[in-house]
């Protein structure tokens, strides 16, 4: 009787041992899906990232835009056949936003090659005058639109106390890339 209970008892922990290492291998087939389910999404929305700076994906542009509560239409460059007209796209959309922020151009002067500038770069040197509370507004639309410009140098000039208007003289160096059309 004693070697039935031992036979019946061994039986029973190689039952149990077979399923846990049963368990272990489905566990680690679980794991192995999950992350390669990650990984795959991840180059998914890497993709998507891609064709949306690269501009050929309409389906992309719907994924990110969603994914990042919108984003901006048109060209990450400055559009023109050449570098002369994409100064003057580049000042029309300087002066476009700073007339939607409320202010008035005063000067600029398109800078096609500045020594400090990479082939391709366009500079804008704008003076404008325009309210406080509208400068932050200036600068978002500048910096969040398309094609992608960026201030360099941002120097404000406060109102003279005393004087009637409180506009204050804003001198803006904005640059953009241009790229040669294909």
């Amino acid at each position: 009787m004693a070697s039935t209970l031992t036979l019946s008892s061994q039986r029973l922990a190689a039952a149990a041992v077979y399923i846990a290492v049963l368990l272990a291998c489905i566990a680690a087939c679980w794991i192995s899906l999950s992350v390669l389910s990650e990984r795959y999404e991840t180059v998914r929305a890497a993709e998507n990232t891609l064709a949306l700076l690269e501009g050929r994906s309409p389906r992309a542009r719907r994924d990110i835009s969603s994914d990042f509560g919108g984003a901006p239409a048109g060209s990450a460059f400055l559009e023109g056949q050449t570098q002369t007209v994409g100064g003057a796209a580049l000042l029309q959309r300087i002066a476009g936003a700073v007339s939607r922020a409320g202010g008035n151009v005063l000067s600029s002067q398109v800078e096609l090659q500045k020594p400090e500038m990479k082939e391709g770069w366009i500079g804008l040197l704008v003076s404008c005058e325009l309210e406080q509370p509208a400068l932050q507004r200036l600068l978002y639309d500048i910096e969040s639109g398309m094609p992608f410009l960026f201030v360099d140098e941002l120097t404000v000039q406060a109102p003279v106390s005393g004087v009637e208007t409180s506009r204050m003289r804003v001198t803006l160096s904005v640059s953009g890339q241009w790229q040669k059309p294909k």
